[in-house]
C-alpha cells in the first residue's frame, strides 16, 4: 500500500471529524450564533484540510477509484450519528452501509 492510499485515508477521517464537528455547532440559536461556533469553524477548517489531503490522494490514486472510496464515510457517519448524536440506527441503514462496503472494498481491491 502506497503512502497515498494512507492519505487518503487521512482525508477522510478528517473530512468526517469535520463533518461532526459542523453537526455540533448546528445546535446553536441561530444561524450566526452557529456560524461562528469555534465547532463549526473548526469543523470548517477540516473539511478544508481535508480537500487539500485528497488533492494529494489523486496525484497517484486514480480518480475513478479514489473518489468511490469516500463513500467510506457513509459508514462512519452512520455511526458518528448514531454514538454521538443519538440518530436511528434501522436494518436498512445497515444494509445500505454494507453494500456501500462492499463496494468500496472491490474497488480498493480492484
Amino acid at each position: 500500500m502506497t503512502p497515498y492510499w494512507f492519505v487518503l485515508a487521512a482525508a477522510i477521517a478528517t473530512s468526517m471529524i469535520g463533518q461532526a464537528l459542523l453537526k455540533a455547532g448546528a445546535g446553536a440559536a441561530n444561524f450566526m450564533a452557529q456560524l461562528f461556533d469555534w465547532r463549526t469553524l473548526l469543523g470548517l477548517s477540516l473539511y478544508g484540510g481535508a480537500a487539500l489531503l485528497y488533492i494529494v490522494a489523486l496525484r497517484r490514486i486514480p480518480m475513478s477509484v479514489a473518489l468511490p472510496c469516500t463513500a467510506a464515510s457513509y459508514v462512519a457517519a452512520l455511526l458518528i450519528g448514531h454514538f454521538a448524536f443519538a440518530e436511528p440506527l434501522g436494518t436498512t441503514h445497515l444494509a445500505a452501509v454494507g453494500l456501500i462496503s462492499l463496494g468500496v472494498l472491490l474497488l480498493a481491491t480492484a
